[in-house]
């Protein structure tokens, strides 16, 4: 079995910071692409950003600048570093993780974790 825990969110005031964890655990054999995404009260859930194994990142054009994406490959985990928070940042955040298993690669997700900027 495999999971993938986050930590840190809670209230921020906007212009503040945050720091989101995330550590997979379990039996597998590598983790490929790690993200993070990210769902609002009422809209869709969208990708914040990703990194893949060798380090190459993406994100998205609202939080570039301001939101920073690191993993450690050896401690299997994956880091968001939120900066200039702005209440639109709101909503609940998870991680998500492509691991192969046995034979197969499959895709993970976090159960989430609850990030409010308030204005």
């Amino acid at each position: 079995q495999v999971q993938l825990v986050e930590s840190g969110g809670g209230l921020v005031e906007a212009g503040g910071s945050v720091r989101l964890s995330c550590a997979a655990s379990g039996s597998f054999f590598r983790i490929y692409d790690m993200a993070w995404y990210r769902q609002a009260p009422g809209k869709q859930r969208e990708v914040v950003a990703r990194i893949t194994r060798g380090g190459g990142i993406n994100y998205a054009d609202s939080v570039k600048g301001r939101f920073t994406i690191s993993r450690n490959n050896a401690q299997n985990t994956v880091t968001l570093q939120m900066n200039s928070l702005k209440s639109e940042d709101t909503g609940v955040y998870y991680c998500n993780a492509d691991i192969l298993r046995l034979a197969n690669r499959q895709n993970y997700w976090g159960q989430g974790t609850q990030v409010t900027v308030s204005s």
